[in-house]
């Protein structure tokens, strides 16, 4: 049982890369690009008018918020599309009808879009290189912080694939509630620069967390405590993992 689900995840995880290797013009390219009209307008447009933000550029502080923004975004696309496109084209069946248990189902999706997650990422950080020159203050602490937010979301685009019951609720989350999310979890800011009550609202974002403990891998300074960081990222990933799990079990979204 233990080789068929080792088998059965590798060869899911193959299906994702095979796929996000086959149409890498809209996969990989456009946050790529993306992220390069950031890096020039706000790193070297308005950053030029900001002037510091601490003992850094500007472009210097944003540089690791903006490679997380794109690590979220495609880990949690990846996932919610190719999960739901499988539903609704009814390939889901062949899965369940196979040996294969709901934990390997998941983990080869959640991998997958850890793979789309952590390329595109790579890529947005070749890219950064042309703007500014990376300082790297630990990194373990980058590597590991990138692997478990790509993780996280990948779980959360597949806890949203099986909610979703048209294709419209695919995108609800992203742009609803992920994207202002992003966008308000410091990536282009010090939340330390925020009146007190703006402060205390933003420690109840998550996401706050994530591109604060990956700035620090990157330039030694954060917002937050970076051990406090990972342990919600754990945390909110074992969470995500066991809800899915269970909802596989019973076959919420996939069998009604």
């Amino acid at each position: 049982m233990l080789k068929q689900n080792l088998v059965a995840l590798l060869t899911i995880v193959r299906k994702e890369w095979n796929r996000i290797i086959r149409i890498w013009i809209q996969t990989l390219i456009p946050p790529v690009i993306t992220m390069a009209l950031y890096f020039l307008i706000f790193g070297e447009l308005v950053g030029r008018q900001i002037g510091k933000i601490g003992d850094f550029t500007y472009i210097e502080f944003i540089v690791p918020g903006l490679i997380m923004m794109s690590v979220i975004t495609n880990a949690y696309g990846n996932v919610v599309s190719s999960f739901f496109g499988t539903k609704w084209q009814k390939n889901i069946e062949e899965l369940l009808v196979s040996p294969t248990s709901p934990y390997t189902i998941v983990l080869g999706y959640t991998f997958g879009g850890v793979v789309r997650g952590l390329s595109v990422g790579f890529l947005v950080t070749l890219t950064s290189l042309c703007f500014t020159k990376l300082r790297i203050y630990n990194g373990f602490l980058i590597l590991i912080t990138v692997f478990l937010t790509s993780v996280l979301f990948s779980l959360g685009g597949f806890l949203n694939s099986l909610f979703a019951k048209k294709f419209d609720d695919v995108t609800i989350i992203p742009t609803f509630i992920l994207t202002p999310l992003t966008y308000l979890g410091g990536v282009f800011y010090s939340v330390k620069n925020l009146p007190e009550v703006w402060q205390i609202i933003s420690y109840g974002n998550p996401i706050l967390y994530m591109v604060n403990a990956f700035r620090y891998g990157f330039l030694g300074v954060s917002d937050v405590n970076v051990y406090f960081s990972l342990g919600i990222l754990s945390l909110l990933s074992a969470l995500l993992f066991y809800i899915n799990v269970r909802l596989m079990q019973t076959g919420y979204g996939i069998r009604n």
